[in-house]
């Protein structure tokens, strides 16, 4: 079945037709690097990531260009700069390289563009510029400010009123401001703060530009899909495409487009409320990496659909840790299998094309590994074949079966299990059960579940990381 993406302006779901086939374009918001990434941060990373791969499917890797940017000028990393005495650039450098290695564990793959704020000021401010000159932005106290009366139908995206808006946004109210909800393309920097000349003044941009900028000198205007969490509908979202239609205006053809789809993920909830680092509610992938596998941690992000809100717990780990297990024993189980490249299950393929429904597709993996388990003969290669390629077009099972369960055991641990194990296993067909009991324990000891079967004993690590 063709693609289909629910399109957050239409308040409906969409058959995806890209404006050109054979160039692809993906935006979603990125990173303010001045921390370690949360999971909730990671969520549309993983979400949209199973996009990049079914995009790159459907019309071909090089034809599907995605760009992530990387905040790395915010109020919040100057406050960590001057708390340690070091520039900016030491805090973003810092801490982009960590959030990239989480991105990593988490299976995601890099983007094509990482544009960074901060590397792209001579686009923002040239693009700041032409705002000004059609006047849709305007200088006032050092400050420019878009002008969103504009905009004649600024609001669509998010759908709220104008009153409704300025609330939920808290927008500073100004009084250098013509209109409550405009809102700030550049101001001056503060003492001590990072600070770019430009024809405003010395000053540093807001926050809404510096995207608009990037999408346009990455992949260029109108992009076709915009991604993000649902926390950045408004005011972000709105912004941007307010700033970008009123610097582009209308095509060729008279149609005014930012962006042609426009994506939501929900948020990713810790206890009763939104994960976030302002609350302290926050779970770092970098700690969470070193008790449960990244496989596991992309399996939880993606076990509801990407648009209804998550609740993140330990037993949502441990049930993703099970759903893993499950495919990869099948895989175990299949050693000696030589798969064949059938490509991914239609049924399987038609759950991912409705809207990314991750939860159908879950259902459809399970489903090919029952197949793949009860199939007799020649049809297993074809069983395994279509288990992998569905699999790994979602991100999953790129490792090896063996290493899954034994946790990347180091070869002096596995030689020790192994050899406990035939201990209990002659300990067994001696009948000697106070050894075998004995053993079992040994191996308890050491974190390790043995699993009995006809064909013979294999063992796993029951905590893994």
């Amino acid at each position: 079945m063709p693609l289909s993406l629910y399109d957050t302006q239409a308040r409906a779901k969409r058959p995806f037709v890209p404006a050109d086939p054979d160039r692809v374009t993906m935006y979603v918001c990125g990173p303010t690097v001045y921390n370690f990434a949360h999971i909730g941060n990671a969520r549309p990373v993983v979400v949209f990531d199973v996009l990049f791969r079914l995009l790159r499917r459907i019309y071909g890797e090089a034809a599907v260009l995605y760009a992530a940017n990387v905040t790395d000028v915010d109020d919040k990393i100057n406050r960590k700069a001057a708390e340690e005495g070091v520039s900016i650039d030491v805090i973003t450098d810092r801490y982009l390289a960590a959030y990239n290695a989480d991105m990593a564990e988490l299976g995601a793959l890099r983007p094509t563009f990482q544009p960074r704020a901060t590397r792209t000021m001579d686009a923002i401010i040239a693009l700041i510029g032409r705002l000004v000159d059609n006047g849709s932005a305007y200088g006032a106290e050092g400050h420019v400010l878009f002008d969103t009366q504009a905009c004649a139908d600024y609001g669509a995206l998010s759908g709220h009123p104008m009153d409704e808006m300025i609330a939920g946004a808290r927008v500073e109210v100004a009084p250098y401001k013509r209109h409550p909800a405009d809102f700030v393309l550049w101001k001056p920097s503060k003492p001590g703060e990072p600070v770019w000349d430009s024809p405003f003044g010395p000053g540093r941009p807001g926050w809404h530009i510096e995207c608009t900028a990037m999408i346009e000198q990455s992949l260029g205007l109108p992009i076709d899909i915009h991604g993000g969490g649902i926390d950045l509908l408004f005011p972000h979202h709105e912004n941007e495409r307010a700033q970008g239609l009123c610097a582009h205006g209308a095509g060729p053809d008279g149609e005014r487009t930012y962006a042609r789809y426009w994506m939501h993920n929900g948020f990713l909830n810790f206890g009763e409320e939104k994960m976030s680092k302002s609350l302290g509610n926050v779970a770092l992938v970098n700690d969470l990496v070193t008790s449960a596998p990244g496989e596991a941690l992309r399996w939880a992000l993606l076990v509801g659909h990407y648009r209804a809100p998550l609740e993140w717990t330990g037993e949502l780990i441990a049930q993703s840790v099970k759903a893993l297990d499950r495919l990869y024993g099948a895989l175990r189980r299949s050693a000696g299998v030589e798969a064949t490249d059938t490509g991914p299950d239609p049924a399987f393929l038609a759950a991912l094309e409705d809207d990314l429904n991750t939860p159908e597709a879950m259902a459809e993996l399970f489903g090919l590994a029952t197949a793949l388990e009860t199939a007799t003969g020649p049809g297993r290669p074809g069983a395994k074949g279509r288990l992998l390629a569905s699999a790994r077009l979602m991100g999953f099972l790129f490792g090896d079966p063996e290493d899954w369960f034994q946790g990347g055991a180091d070869d002096a641990f596995r030689s020790q299990i192994d050899d406990l194990i035939a201990s209990r296993t002659e300990a067994r067909a001696n009948r000697d059960w106070p050894a075998a009991d004995r053993i079992r324990d040994e191996l308890a000891a050491l974190n390790v579940e043995v699993m009995d079967s006809a064909s013979g004993a294999t063992w796993r690590l029951k905590e893994r990381t």
